[in-house]
């Protein structure tokens, strides 16, 4: 059983800036692509929550929780991300995001398969399905950083939303 030590480890951003830069830049890049390509922000939202459900990172859950929740997602909707297959509140849409953002995650137990490759891209242009899988990509690093450096969750607070 893993000790639950909530004491944070190397600082990334201070210690490697110029990755830390990088990284942060890989991110920009993947935000404003799903942007050019009309994806929505709530679609990110349940991405990367959904990502980060799987790989058990709390600071990501915290973040992109609170980030959901102050762009107008339901309460309904993010505490039933975890089932998501069996719940009526998700469109088709959404399903075949999370099923490739899942996919994704858990690449190690059998690749992307084909059938939900297929379904995404019968529901995402090539540019749409692009931009998921950087979504999908770019939050299982940053799990993985935060959970490597044990980033402590709690005090992040969401911009507030524009007018």
């Amino acid at each position: 059983m893993i000790k639950n030590d909530s004491t944070p480890r190397v600082a990334l951003k201070k210690t490697t800036p110029e990755v830390s830069g990088a990284m942060g830049a890989l991110h920009g890049a993947a935000v404003s692509a799903a942007r050019d390509a009309k994806v929505e922000p709530e679609l990110l939202e349940l991405i990367r929550i959904r990502a980060s459900q799987i790989n058990g990172c709390a600071f990501c859950l915290d973040m992109h929780t609170k980030d959901a929740r102050a762009q107008g997602e339901s309460e309904q909707r993010v505490h039933a991300l975890n089932a998501w297959q069996e719940t009526p509140f998700f469109t088709e849409r959404e399903r075949a995001a999370l099923a490739l953002t899942e996919a994704v995650t858990l690449v190690h137990d059998g690749r992307v398969p084909d059938e939900v490759y297929a379904r995404a891209a019968e529901v995402f242009d090539e540019a749409q399905l692009a931009a998921v899988i950087w979504a999908a990509t770019v939050i299982n690093a940053y799990n993985r950083i935060a959970i490597a450096t044990r980033m402590v969750p709690g005090a992040y607070q969401p911009a507030p939303r524009e007018s």
